[in-house]
């Protein structure tokens, strides 16, 4: 089910599931002229509305691009208020990722938290490294807290390898974690969790952020650990880091998302 959490825009700007590829289709495609002068945010009984000059906002999938708060709302906004000339998607990752949860995730919400459990069953933080020893450590010093965090705030006890062999994570923990996925299964919610995961490999990382156990940038940087240790060594070429570089803005928006809807 994770073709779910793609872009759902027919194929035409928000057409591939890869970031940067997304954003190399983009500019070949001719992007929309802005054509409104204000986008604005006003409450519609219990859900916050994004308009255009007046105008209510859609999805691709033409649902009103309404929000559970003023925050997340006014997040989307100031996309819109943001784009100059052109509305270029690939500068709007709130808006792709609500877009998401309410033309996708809302349809069917436990596809998704299921597909994040997924995720965990094989998740970053159980494959470790045999060496050399500063990426044993380093690995040691980002990962081991989350595990720990893991294990004592809901009995998640997860297994760990080294090396790349898949090992097989209790059922219990993967159990535990669905739980507390379950606890706040909104559409946005998922969504930002279900990105974060992606981007980082790790549905622990994750939920992490969105429990307040790490910041977006503990987060991050766990979740690259073994990337980092690799640029260290040999370096990184422009075309690596222009994808890192959106890829962690990404991370920021599902993060700004999750803080935003409480």
């Amino acid at each position: 089910m994770r073709d779910i959490l793609n872009d759902l825009d027919a194929g035409r700007l928000l057409s591939d599931p890869d970031p940067v590829r997304r954003a190399q289709i983009q500019m070949k495609a001719p992007l929309p002229k802005r054509f409104y002068k204000t986008a604005t945010v006003e409450q519609e009984g219990e859900v916050f509305c994004v308009r255009l000059d007046g105008k209510q906002a859609r999805t691709p999938g033409k649902a009103p691009l309404a929000l559970p708060t003023e925050a997340a709302a006014r997040l989307v906004a100031a996309e819109f208020e943001a784009q100059v000339d052109v509305i270029d998607p690939s500068t709007m990752p709130v808006l792709r990722l609500v877009n998401t949860a309410i033309d996708g995730v809302a349809a069917d919400p436990q596809a998704v938290l299921e597909d994040i459990l997924r995720f965990a069953s094989s998740d970053l933080l159980c494959y470790r490294a045999d060496g050399p020893q500063g990426l044993v450590d380093r690995q040691n010093e980002h990962w081991d807290p989350v595990l720990d965090w893991a294990r004592r705030a809901f009995g998640a006890r997860f297994n760990l390898a080294e090396g790349i062999m898949h090992v097989e994570q209790p059922r219990e923990a993967i159990a535990a974690l669905g739980t507390v996925l379950s606890m706040k299964p909104q559409p946005m919610r998922l969504a930002a969790i279900h990105a974060m995961t992606a981007l980082t490999g790790s549905a622990l990382l994750a939920v992490a952020v969105d429990r307040g156990e790490l910041t977006v940038e503990q987060a991050w940087t766990a979740g690259h650990v073994d990337e980092d240790w690799q640029i260290e060594q040999w370096g990184q070429d422009a075309e690596a880091m222009a994808r890192r570089a959106f890829r962690k803005r990404e991370m920021d928006a599902a993060a700004a998302l999750l803080e935003a809807l409480g």
